[in-house]
C-alpha cells in the first residue's frame, strides 16, 4: 500500500504527460489495443482496487472504471478515475444516464476532466430495477447518443444548453454495440445505433462478450470501413455455471456448448479459464483493432490471458 501511495504521489505532476501518452496515442496508432475494466468496490477501502490498478498498468492502454453496473450501489467512477491518473494510469470514465440529468452528466464530465479524465465511454445504463435498490428512480433524461452529442457540445466549448464555456473540454469518446444480437432486426438496430454514436463522435466502440468468432467475423463484415476502432470483448468464464447464466439471462450473449464443456472437464478452471479467454483474444487479433478484457474480480488473471495471447 505505501508504495502504491508513492506511485500517486510521484504521477501527480506530470497528469498532462501522462494524457497525452495514453490511450489517444495507442488509439490513433496502428497497434492492437487492450483495454481492461475494474469495478469500484461497494465502500471506500481501495486497497484492493489499487493492487489491482498496479498489475494492469503496465499490460494493457486504458483501465475502464464502470459505473454502477447491474444497478448496483458502488464507489463513483470519477473518484476512482482520478486515482488512477494519480498513478499515472489512462482511465476511461464510464459514464451512465441512469442517475443523473443533463445538468449532473454535464457537470460530471466538467468535473472528470479537471481532474484530469480524458476519456469517456458513454452508456445509457442498467434500469435501477436490476439492482440491489430497485426502489431507486431512473432518469434517463439522455440516453447513450444524445450523450455523446453533450461531449461533442463540452468538446467545442459551449453547453448543452448553448451558454460558451470557460474553458473547453477535449475528451476521447467511445460507446458500446453488442455484435451478438440474437435476431437480423436486433443486429440491424445495433448497427444503427452504433452509425448514429460514429455521427455524433465516439472514436471507439468496446463490444458485448464474443464466444463465438466466426458471428462476431459476420458482424465485422457488416461494419467494415466504418471510421471508428473495435475492441472485441472477452469476459473470463469462472465456470460452467457463469456460461450457463449468461447465455439464459443476458442478451446477445451465447457461449457455445463445446466452451461449457471444457470448463465442466478441466481439472483446474482458473487455468482453463485462462486458456479460453487467450484463445479467444487471440483469435480476435485478426478481425479487429483490439480486445478489452472483463475479468470480473479475477483483475490480477489479466496479465496472464495478455502473456498467452502472444502480445
Amino acid at each position: 500500500m505505501r508504495q502504491l501511495l508513492l506511485d500517486r504521489t510521484l504521477a501527480q505532476s506530470s497528469r498532462e504527460q501522462v494524457s497525452r501518452m495514453g490511450f489517444r496515442q495507442a488509439l490513433e496508432s496502428e497497434k492492437f489495443l487492450v483495454t481492461a475494466e475494474i469495478g469500484p468496490v461497494k465502500g471506500t477501502d481501495v486497497s484492493a482496487l489499487l493492487e489491482d490498478v498496479s498489475v494492469l498498468r503496465d499490460r494493457v492502454h486504458a483501465i475502464n472504471i464502470t459505473d454502477m453496473p447491474s444497478s448496483v450501489m458502488r464507489l463513483g467512477s470519477m473518484a476512482v478515475c482520478h486515482l488512477l491518473t494519480d498513478m499515472g494510469v489512462d482511465p476511461v470514465f464510464q459514464v451512465t444516464c441512469r442517475d443523473r440529468n443533463r445538468l449532473a452528466l454535464q457537470s460530471d464530465l466538467l468535473s472528470a476532466w479537471v481532474l484530469g479524465v480524458r476519456n469517456v465511454l458513454a452508456l445509457t445504463g442498467d434500469h435501477p430495477a436490476l439492482g440491489d435498490h430497485p426502489q431507486a428512480k431512473p432518469v434517463f433524461d439522455l440516453d447513450s447518443v444524445s450523450l455523446l452529442q453533450v461531449i461533442g457540445q463540452l468538446n467545442a466549448g459551449f453547453d448543452m444548453a448553448g451558454k460558451e464555456l470557460k474553458g473547453a473540454t477535449d475528451f476521447l469518446c467511445g460507446a458500446v454495440v453488442n455484435p451478438g444480437a440474437d435476431t437480423e432486426a436486433a443486429l440491424d438496430l445495433q448497427i444503427i445505433k452504433m452509425e448514429k454514436k460514429i455521427e455524433v463522435g465516439a472514436r471507439f466502440f468496446q463490444t458485448q462478450a464474443i464466444y463465438d468468432l466466426e458471428l462476431f467475423e459476420r458482424f465485422m463484415k457488416r461494419v467494415q470501413g466504418y471510421r471508428t476502432k473495435i475492441l472485441g470483448g472477452v469476459i473470463l468464464l469462472k465456470s460452467a455455471g457463469m456460461a450457463r447464466f449468461m447465455n439464459k439471462n443476458v442478451a446477445g450473449v451465447h457461449v457455445p456448448d463445446h466452451l461449457i464443456k471444457e470448463m465442466v472437464d478441466a481439472p483446474d478452471k482458473v487455468q482453463k479459464s485462462i486458456e479460453i479467454a487467450a484463445r479467444l483474444a487471440k483469435g480476435l487479433k485478426d478481425l479487429c483493432d483490439g480486445v478489452h478484457i472483463m475479468a470480473i474480480g479475477w483483475e490480477k488473471r489479466v496479465p496472464q490471458v495478455i502473456s498467452e495471447m502472444g502480445l
